[in-house]
């Protein structure tokens, strides 16, 4: 069979969209009504039509999940809002709640599954959909402002104006992001050149892949912890209090880790005799030779451990994970938790808060809720645990940068990435109320994909400018960077 495969791509930048927009757009559709605000809310829809396609090259910074937002979406929006404008009360003006909603919610939201997805594009519609903007101060960014025009080719002749390339803070971003949308774009191209390189040995002099693979294999098993014995633990347990909620926890962990252990030695002992030819190389041994030969952790290891870019970050994660529970097991709780090295770090925060519940009386698991303080301490200066809850490090702002002096987020040093945070502090308080909203409420992931299975708590932070001024920069918490 053969056919023809025709992509209908948006185009790329500001300047594009809106020419694309303007140009299915008659003079007719332009004069269908004689209400001054149509011809502003209608460039201020095409505007977000084309900033929230924008934002998808940024990657997790731009949006959690890449939404296909397309023309039907815009189309929709526009029709909404002429509508609207059409049965509003002279005397009432228009309801900003209803734009808002229909906008945030509905036409573009109804697509958007994450919690912080749909928070940033009701940011959008409350930012820039309101009486100020038909002020003549507003603007979406310097040099974006809405032209006061009255024919299609004057809204034309205005978008020519803007500039071919535009900066990341169009779209409410850092201008680091530039930089993370370029690293991106060069991995992917790196990784497609891996992946199609041959995988048969070559017949040329040097070492061949089997050996280089059989003396990693040896390295690895060389470096790798000892077994968890399971007497001794429970001993060890009955001894710290095996009942108590962050024993509980630690022994799961511990579980966990040893299968990892467990499937790590046979996979490496197999695979240096698969090399030898004293047993048959099966699918999984192949797959685990290919990947350690292109530094990539092995299918069968990622999916009973954790994500990682290399081998190499994957295996030293391995023994940072195991130090922090044989430590915990026999040297007693850390005094500073390192969180990344959970497998459930919902679960840790969970213990935590049974752990205060408990030590309180009267107080009811379901309305007690983990609340942070950001210390001005590295985990290096902390020598006491807290006299409730627990001391946390390791976690990484990714879009903004720390104010440690006074304990606030302001905006990221140029070309730094990301900036390690201070030891937070989190406990739990005896209330469901909602959390201040002048505080920017940060969601922490595992790691920089940011989906629901990565997502773990939110942070709340202090900033002296608006919580929306970072929801847009796309502002959050990393416990791994790598």
């Amino acid at each position: 069979q053969s056919s023809i495969k025709f992509t209908n791509e948006p185009p790329q930048g500001v300047k594009a969209g809106l020419k694309r927009t303007y140009a299915s757009i008659t003079q007719d559709q332009l004069d269908i009504t004689n209400i001054a605000q149509w011809k502003p809310m209608l460039y201020a829809t095409a505007f977000l039509h084309t900033t929230v396609q924008e934002r998808r090259m940024f990657g997790p910074l731009g949006w959690n999940i890449p939404y296909e937002f397309n023309q039907a979406d815009l189309t929709a929006s526009v029709q909404f809002i002429q509508n609207h404008l059409d049965d509003i009360d002279p005397k009432k003006g228009i309801s900003w709640n209803t734009v808002r909603y229909m906008l945030g919610e509905v036409q573009y939201g109804g697509r958007v599954t994450d919690d912080y997805d749909k928070r940033l594009l009701n940011t959008f519609a409350t930012v820039w959909f309101g009486d100020h903007m038909f002020t003549d101060t507003f603007c979406f960014y310097k040099g974006y402002d809405i032209p006061k025009c009255k024919t299609v080719q004057e809204f034309l002749a205005a978008i020519e104006t803007l500039p071919l390339v535009d900066t990341p803070e169009v779209f409410g971003l850092h201008p680091n992001a530039d930089i993370t949308y370029q690293s991106n774009f060069a991995q992917e191209v790196l990784d497609t050149i891996m992946n199609i390189q041959p995988k048969d040995s070559g017949g040329g002099s040097g070492e061949t892949r089997e050996t280089i693979v059989f003396r990693i294999a040896e390295d690895m098993l060389e470096k790798l912890p000892s077994d968890y014995i399971a007497h001794e633990i429970r001993a060890r347990l009955h001894k710290m209090g095996a009942l108590t909620s962050m024993n509980i926890f630690l022994r799961q962990e511990i579980d966990r880790m040893q299968r990892v252990i467990t499937l790590v030695r046979n996979t490496l002992t197999d695979l240096k005799l698969a090399i030898e030819g004293t047993i048959i190389m099966s699918e999984n041994l192949r797959d685990a030779l290919d990947n350690m030969f292109d530094a990539r952790v092995p299918r069968e290891w990622g999916r009973c451990s954790w994500d990682s870019s290399t081998l190499g970050f994957w295996f030293m994660e391995l023994l940072e994970r195991n130090s922090q529970y044989s430590s915990w097991l026999w040297d007693g709780r850390p005094v500073v938790f390192w969180m990344t090295g959970f497998f459930n770090p919902q679960g840790f925060l969970t213990a935590m808060r049974q752990e205060v519940t408990r030590a309180h009386k009267g107080w009811a698991l379901d309305s007690v809720t983990v609340h942070n303080e950001v210390t001005k301490c590295f985990k290096e200066d902390i020598t006491t645990p807290p006299g409730e809850g627990v001391y946390i490090h390791g976690l990484y702002l990714d879009g903004a940068s720390w104010d440690k002096r006074n304990t606030k987020l302001t905006e990221a040093q140029p070309k730094v990435l990301f900036q390690m945070l201070p030891v937070v502090h989190m406990f739990a308080i005896n209330s469901t109320a909602p959390k201040d909203p002048k505080l920017y409420q940060s969601p922490v992931y595992k790691k920089p994909q940011r989906t629901d299975l990565t997502y773990i708590t939110f942070i709340c932070l202090k900033t002296t400018q608006s919580p929306d001024h970072w929801t847009l920069r796309g502002v959050a918490l990393l416990c791994d960077i790598k």
